[in-house]
């Protein structure tokens, strides 16, 4: 009895350790040994790109994120932006009729279908031979389109991703720890890069070659994780592009974070389903290792979690000193709950921050295989709204 407690509850630390910090120290020894690649030179003719922007309700945003859009470096005779509105009810597509004599075109969908289905919808009425989506909430910087689309000088690249960086107002924030986990995240992708493909691009800023961007992608799935996948399915790799910056304001709060981890993560555990046959290292070697890698094995976490919980219990039912880490545990757990009930717009305490932001991220793992292996299924997404 006692053997299997402790087996239950080393299951999701073993996962983590080796999902979080084996994985990357792997990738970092293998990648010590691989010359860098040379940068790419620009273009002698610039290809021609769609910018995509996805947007529900997007008032607020729309006009400050055309107005960055438009100060972009790139020809204007070879860009195309398009706003895709998911069915608004507000006044952002008026707003975004407004920039049409600046070439700025407005796809309205019939009903509101969600951010794949937009973007779906994007495809069909792309020009450009490369499609970028781009968030109505983040900001690129203005040489940031041109070092995504150098990146296409290399044949073999299907896909190009932003290197995010989290920005915000520390001392009005909730969600500090944004910051590390985006930074920590960005690290990797590089290793990935420097030993052939990442495995997942950012939503907030990406871009894929229109002949492999699927236009039927089932709509309850996640599109940027899927892009590179995607990518290896037509024979492309998918890179990180450190020049190509995007800044994503953290969210003000752990309530809307934990939100968007629920939504995300189960979006990406039916993508990963759904691109399984990827996960076959017999016929995709070194890119299945990094998929299970960087992606199963850090979600399959929060499904080992209630079994640690009961390997708790268990440890405690048999064994005195147990008592002290159970106590332990609900302590993190009353912090953590001060610190994600904390109001939006102030800084969360130190001591309230941590424990709010990893309960934040655990719970919302768990719920989110909740919502997988239930079959519950949301294509309509409320997109996450961030401060200016």
């Amino acid at each position: 009895m006692l053997v299997l407690a402790v087996l239950l509850m080393l299951l999701p630390v073993a996962f983590f350790g080796y999902a979080y910090l084996i994985y990357p120290f792997v990738l970092r020894a293998l990648a010590s040994s691989r010359p860098a690649r040379a940068p790419l030179p620009d273009p002698a003719i610039w290809p021609t790109v769609t910018i995509t922007v996805p947007c529900y309700n997007e008032e607020r945003r729309i006009r400050p994120a055309l107005d960055s859009l438009l100060l972009v470096e790139y020809p204007a005779d070879r860009r195309q932006i398009l706003i895709v509105s998911d069915a608004s009810t507000d006044r952002t597509d008026d707003i975004a009729r407004e920039y049409a004599d600046r070439g700025v075109e407005l796809l309205r969908l019939p009903a509101r279908s969600g951010k794949t289905a937009a973007e779906n919808a994007a495809v069909l009425a792309a020009r450009g031979e490369l499609v970028v989506n781009v968030d109505a909430s983040v900001r690129i910087l203005p040489n940031a389109l041109k070092a995504l689309v150098r990146a296409f000088g290399d044949p073999t690249v299907g896909v190009a991703s932003s290197r995010d960086v989290s920005t915000g107002d520390l001392t009005a924030e909730g969600n500090q720890g944004e910051s590390g986990y985006v930074g920590y995240e960005m690290w990797v992708r590089a290793l990935e890069t420097r030993l052939g493909s990442i495995v997942g691009a950012s939503g907030s800023f990406f871009g894929i070659r229109r002949e492999i961007h699927e236009p039927a992608f089932p709509e309850e799935l996640s599109r940027d994780f899927a892009s590179a996948l995607m990518a290896r399915e037509h024979g492309f790799r998918a890179v990180s592009v450190d020049e190509a910056v995007c800044l994503v304001p953290r969210t003000t709060s752990l309530k809307s974070e934990f939100r968007r981890k629920v939504r995300t993560m189960a979006r990406g555990l039916e993508t990963l389903w759904y691109k399984r046959h990827l996960m076959n290292p017999a016929r995709h070697g070194q890119f299945a290792w990094m998929l299970i890698s960087h992606k199963l094995c850090r979600w399959l976490v929060y499904l080992a979690l209630p079994f640690a919980v009961a390997g708790l219990l268990l440890l405690a039912a048999v064994w005195r000193p147990a008592v002290a880490l159970v106590a332990l545990a609900a302590a993190g757990i009353v912090l953590g709950t001060v610190g994600m009930r904390w109001p939006d717009g102030k800084r969360v305490p130190a001591v309230f921050a941590l424990p709010g932001f990893i309960l934040a991220s655990n719970v919302a793992g768990v719920l989110a295989w909740g919502k997988v292996l239930r079959r519950e299924r949301s294509p309509v997404w409320e997109p996450t709204r961030r401060p200016a």
